[in-house]
């Protein structure tokens, strides 16, 4: 347990900006999202991940601004076919971290860290985006645009309830049930 705790720290580490001796002004900063940053968080729905952040930085006397940009794929299953495919993600977060007395992120806008601080982990921040930018229904675009073939699909056609040909066409059952009532009535 200590280990992985270990580990986690370790990957979430290269996410903290330290700002610290960064002049004033704009600065970039540039992260390649893979499914790894996902196990830190214990976060299993994404297969594969190709996403790339790009984090400007505007550092000002009392206060950063950070704008974030997430351009990318995720490798998600079909929530209908269960099929993999690649969803596109593109994101944006902006976001505003003030110096007080202790830390407060309860306001998804503004961060308040406290004084004194050097750097800020920007890795949660990172996770919530991609994950909100991803859509709840996850549908392969092959079914939409009817290219996709597999064996769910095709059992799915096969048990597919058959249209009649003619609708008024009456179920020889309910004609029997007619008669009983006729000759109950008789």
């Amino acid at each position: 347990m200590r280990a992985q705790i270990y580990i986690q720290m370790k990957l979430l580490k290269e996410y903290e900006v330290s700002f610290f001796g960064l002049k004033e002004g704009s600065h970039y900063f540039e992260y390649k999202i893979e499914k790894q940053f996902f196990e830190a968080f214990d976060f299993d729905e994404f297969l594969d991940t190709d996403v790339t952040i790009e984090l400007n930085l505007i550092k000002k006397s009392t206060l950063l601004e950070l704008h974030f940009t997430a351009k990318g794929t995720v490798k998600v299953a079909c929530d209908l076919t269960n099929e993999p495919f690649d969803q596109p993600i593109n994101g944006t977060l902006d976001m505003v971290v003030k110096f007080g007395d202790e830390f407060n992120d309860d306001n998804d806008e503004i961060i308040i860290i406290p004084h004194g601080s050097h750097q800020f982990n920007v890795a949660q921040y990172i996770y919530e985006m991609i994950v909100l930018a991803t859509p709840k229904k996850k549908i392969h675009p092959g079914i939409e645009d009817g290219t996709l073939q597999s064996d769910i699909l095709q059992k799915l056609e096969e048990l597919r309830p058959k249209e009649k040909n003619n609708l008024n066409e009456i179920d020889p059952r309910w004609e029997d049930l007619k008669k009983l009532l006729i000759d109950k009535n008789t």
